[in-house]
């Protein structure tokens, strides 16, 4: 993935960004929700369901909110030159997404690792880029792609490692119904993806089980 040096945009903006061709009123996508109610066979004139379009279109903007964020608005200045040069890791983020196939929820933990070269980010940054993209209609694989090429855009690190565990409801709920399963992807580059050791240290620290409480 290459990076785009687009000003109006983000000097990290990952040239497979998606683009919004087309832009939609408020009042159309209500109305798109009151059709689907229709379609359903609902009624969605009575009560329960009069201001249902409405929150259903609101939410939906929360969760997708990723698509109006960029690396620079949610960076705001936090790199950092500082000689450090063993491993960050930020692990068990949660991750709240939609899959793209059926707007269904992805529920997860993302564990993302770097080792530094001269530059260190603000660690909650590092949980901001994963809500970013998490934030959009997603696949699990891409996802950890994204957050993966993003740190490595930004700091220019001697490696980096993600790794996302997550439950799918569109596997849930419904097709297969499998309830309690869970896919893993990740995402290596540099050291990480070229060096046994430093791999296995970067599984090993996120196989175990953290107790803060």
């Amino acid at each position: 993935m290459t990076f785009l040096a687009d000003k109006s945009k983000s000097r990290f903006l990952p040239s497979s960004e998606p683009k919004i061709r087309e832009r939609v009123s408020e009042q159309e996508m209500q109305q798109a929700v009151r059709t689907l109610l229709l379609g359903l066979g609902e009624d969605p004139d009575r009560e329960g369901l009069r201001d249902t379009p409405k929150r259903v279109v609101k939410a939906l903007k929360f969760l997708t909110s990723g698509y109006h964020q960029s690396l620079d608005e949610i960076l705001n200045g936090a790199v950092f030159h500082e000689d450090a040069n063993e491993m960050v890791l930020v692990r068990d983020i949660d991750l709240f997404s939609s899959c793209e196939h059926h707007i269904l929820p992805i529920l997860g933990r993302a564990h993302v690792a770097y080792i530094p070269d001269g530059k260190v980010i603000g660690l909650s940054k590092i949980a901001r880029i994963c809500e970013m993209y998490a934030r959009r209609l997603q696949v699990q694989e891409r996802l950890t792609v994204q957050i993966a090429d993003a740190l490595q855009g930004i700091l220019r690190p001697k490696g980096v490692a993600v790794a996302i565990e997550a439950t799918h409801m569109c596997m849930v709920m419904r097709g297969v119904q499998k309830p309690g399963s869970w896919t893993s992807t990740s995402a290596l580059r540099g050291i990480f993806a070229e060096d046994a050791k430093t791999r296995q240290e970067f599984m090993s620290l996120i196989r175990h089980q953290a107790n803060f409480h």
